[in-house]
């Protein structure tokens, strides 16, 4: 679903061919978008009516297929922005996606988006702090520090400290 949201977003300032458009995508992740991903989903867009294309001649120079957002694309780069599914809501890229639209949406988008993303921070942490309630096996002799707990910890303080980030976010998502 990234890959559409980042494609519909760029698209939205002006039309692009495809290397242009995968040269314009800046993700959180710093990962560069591949062609394996960023083709099937303008295929997809065009075929859902969100994107049109057309061929460009080129003297000298294989012709390209240049991309333009539709109305339909508008609303549906809207709609992907305001929900984050249960399914993506753990996923930090599709979250930190959506947190960067957030000047752009309702209230009550801003909030269900963070609702679905605190619900799974919720549920991993109740998982990691269940983990470090059970009792700590004996170190083997020749591992003396209990290197599992300190990782477990470390991943209970970045989930709290996401929550607590979630709170602000909820905290001023409710501003005027």
């Amino acid at each position: 679903m990234t890959v559409e949201i980042y494609a519909l977003s760029v698209l939205r300032s002006a039309p692009a061919h495809g290397y242009e458009l995968k040269a314009r995508i800046r993700r959180p992740s710093i990962a560069p978008v591949n062609n394996n991903a960023l083709y099937p989903a303008l295929k997809r867009l065009e075929r859902d009516g969100a994107v049109t294309k057309t061929v460009e001649q080129q003297e000298g120079r294989p012709a390209r297929t240049v991309y333009t957002i539709t109305d339909a694309g508008r609303a549906r780069l809207r709609d992907l922005v305001s929900t984050l599914p249960r399914e993506l809501a753990g996923d930090d890229e599709e979250f930190l996606l959506r947190v960067s639209f957030f000047d752009e949406l309702p209230v009550d988008a801003r909030l269900s988006v963070l609702g679905s993303r605190r619900d799974v921070v919720d549920a991993a942490l109740a998982q990691v702090r269940h983990l470090l309630a059970e009792p700590a096996p004996p170190p083997a002799p020749q591992q003396p520090r209990p290197w599992r707990r300190r990782a477990q910890q470390q991943l209970v303080d970045r989930l709290e400290q996401e929550l607590r980030w979630i709170d602000d976010l909820h905290a001023e998502a409710l501003r005027p």
